[in-house]
């Protein structure tokens, strides 16, 4: 009888270990043939969206077959109804929540590739892939809550009465938040722009985020401003509406220069240097205005050309005044220091009697 016993209770425990290693190995098989003719199927196409897909799904599928094995193996078990009920809704609580963060990364990841190919869509930043992963989430949490036999209804009300007192403690932090939506939405500033502040901070545009923007200045410093800040104050975007820009570079020559002639050596120098320097551009033609025009001691021009964006200024502006420099020196052009004349003028009076040998009195100097 004992042996009866000993025999049953051994089945009871095989069945359920044999239907979960079998579950196993049929799910280990499965993986391999589908991900390597999908693998070979994302290859041939051009399209990111299916590799995306697999390396998302490539991940947590054995997972889904370990929890696939123990519902089956629970349900093969003699174990009690109650508790194999329970074993069910716990593995597809944990299905729900592995589908989630699957969910929540491949939201992410679209956004992140294409948010930027959608007309009129919010720009890929950290604040719109945060709100894909939250809606990810969102839907998921809804999910769980309605397999446990949770209601919403009372959740949603309890959230609208409770929103007012959050929304008085969370002042500054929903400002920046809203604020970062309008700066995302508005379209005037974009990941990758260069913009300069009224207050001087200035940089590339690196990440806008639920609460603050992140900007890198050209010294590699990285500058974080409050979105509520942003949103109020005067920006200044050099890559609107497009990248190129009108450079500006003031010249002094002395007073026996040639206008004309030296309006032509600048406009060829600088059209020589637009094939030889690094962001200096050939169209428009540069060309010179005699302003500001007549200084203190020399003739002031400018030379305006164009390049290819902000940062190009620096390494333009080093090497034309090189070249200008030196082709002034060829030609024999002055660029002169500033230069004082005074004039000192005596009272006439005062000099005529100083002249004829009497000293003038305090009286005649007053007068």
């Amino acid at each position: 009888m004992s042996m009866d016993l000993f025999r049953d209770f051994s089945w009871q425990v095989i069945i359920p270990i044999l239907v979960l290693g079998t579950t196993f190995a049929v799910g280990l098989a499965i993986r391999r043939l589908v991900f390597r003719t999908l693998s070979r199927w994302c290859q041939q196409t051009q399209n990111q969206a299916d590799d995306l897909l697999v390396r998302a799904i490539r991940g947590p599928f054995m997972i889904w077959v370990l929890m696939l094995g123990i519902h089956l193996a629970a349900q093969a078990s003699p174990l009690p109804q109650k508790i194999s009920h329970l074993i069910s809704k716990v593995l597809f609580i944990l299905f729900i929540l592995s589908m989630t963060a699957v969910a929540a990364k491949t939201a992410s990841e679209v956004i992140r590739i294409y948010g930027n190919r959608l007309q009129g869509a919010l720009p890929v930043t950290s604040l719109s892939q945060n709100l894909a992963r939250l809606a990810a989430i969102s839907v998921g949490a809804l999910l769980i809550l309605n397999s446990l036999g949770v209601s919403i209804t009372p959740i949603l009300t309890a959230l609208g009465v409770g929103g007012l007192a959050v929304a008085l403690a969370l002042q500054d932090t929903l400002a920046n938040l809203f604020a970062g939506f309008y700066v995302s939405l508005a379209g005037y500033i974009r990941l990758g722009d260069y913009i300069k502040l009224e207050s001087g901070q200035e940089g590339y545009v690196k990440d806008i985020g639920w609460r603050s923007t992140t900007i890198r200045a050209l010294a590699n410093n990285l500058i974080i401003i409050p979105n509520s800040k942003l949103s109020q104050a005067i920006v200044t975007n050099y890559h609107l509406p497009e990248k190129r820009m009108s450079l500006l570079v003031p010249v002094s020559v002395s007073y026996e220069s040639n206008p004309d002639t030296i309006e032509r050596l600048l406009v060829e120098e600088a059209a020589k240097g637009a094939g030889e320097i690094p962001g200096l551009l050939a169209q428009p033609e540069p060309f010179v205005r005699f302003i500001p025009g007549f200084g203190s001691s020399s003739l002031d021009f400018t030379l305006i050309c164009q390049i290819s964006e902000f940062v190009d200024q620096y390494a333009a502006q080093h090497e034309l005044r090189k070249r200008i420099f030196a082709r002034f020196r060829r030609e024999g052009i002055e660029i002169p220091f500033p230069i004082r004349t005074i004039y000192m003028h005596a009272d006439t009076k005062a000099r005529s009697e100083m002249t004829s040998g009497s000293q003038p009195t305090a009286g005649d100097i007053a007068s």
